[in-house]
């Protein structure tokens, strides 16, 4: 893993389900530090991006290198090394129903098995704090959670290792205008201090106005416009089209200009 490679690049994938063809000659770079919204219709394939770059899936052929490492190469200790430098945030949190607030942001701690319960602790309440929860909040149960309390929770679970690259999909699904826009305020804030890269998969235009540096339109099975908003936007591209030069799409325009 060398010192100065994008934080994520695809070169050439081609995924197939079956007989179906999902992605096809498919390239994309995001540099370290972007913010990069990767949007694209119904079926495109836009979550399984995001499992090829978590490693979960692998194309049927073509390139996934996370930090100059191919997820490709039978190394388990590049693999551990890489995966360590990842964080994700599922659409609906995936917090561990049987465990509370406390052991699921433990969860990944634990598993490093190298730190003792002290210092588990002490990393546990400070990503609490970083997303605005107390340690009072620990000893909640997930159904015991609001939906917004669940986003919370998931997305200190997937800092608590200190990722470089974060992956979320669908971050702001299921909350209402108020605390999606508190949610993307949120990861703004720890985004700008921590640094770290961002891919997230969204169909809300508010959330990818709000928090996007970069987009990716994915259509077509492969990746047509990628670029700050303003240029994506003037692709002419029916999906495009579409997808953000409607009243929606011009209303979050502004608002992020504002």
């Amino acid at each position: 893993m060398n010192v100065g490679q994008p934080a994520i690049a695809l070169a050439g994938i081609w995924t197939r389900y079956r007989d179906v063809v999902i992605h096809k000659d498919l390239d994309l770079t995001v540099e370290a530090g972007q913010v990069v919204g990767l949007v694209g219709g119904s079926g495109s394939g836009k979550t399984t991006l995001l499992r090829e770059m978590l490693g979960l899936l692998r194309p049927a052929r073509g390139r996934v290198s996370l930090f100059g490492f191919d997820l490709a190469q039978r190394d388990p200790f590049g693999q551990r090394a890489v995966r360590r430098r990842l964080g994700m945030l599922f659409q609906h949190g995936a917090l561990f129903s049987a465990l509370s607030v406390y052991d699921n942001i433990a969860f990944p701690l634990r598993e490093l098995k190298c730190l003792d319960a002290d210092w588990i602790r002490h990393l546990v309440h400070l990503k609490l704090s970083m997303v605005e929860l107390e340690p009072r909040h620990g000893r909640l149960m997930p159904a015991e959670l609001s939906g917004g309390m669940v986003k919370r929770v998931a997305l200190a679970r997937a800092l608590a290792l200190e990722p470089e690259l974060l992956l979320l999909d669908e971050p702001t699904a299921g909350l209402d205008p108020d605390r999606s826009e508190n949610f993307v305020r949120l990861i703004q804030q720890l985004q700008r201090e921590l640094g770290f890269t961002v891919v997230m998969v969204t169909h809300d235009l508010d959330t990818l106005a709000g928090l996007a540096t970069e987009v990716a339109v994915l259509a077509e099975q492969r990746i047509v416009a990628k670029g700050p908003l303003p240029e994506v936007m003037a692709v002419d591209h029916p999906f495009i089209r579409n997808f953000f030069c409607c009243e929606r799409g011009l209303a979050a325009m502004q608002k992020a200009n504002t």
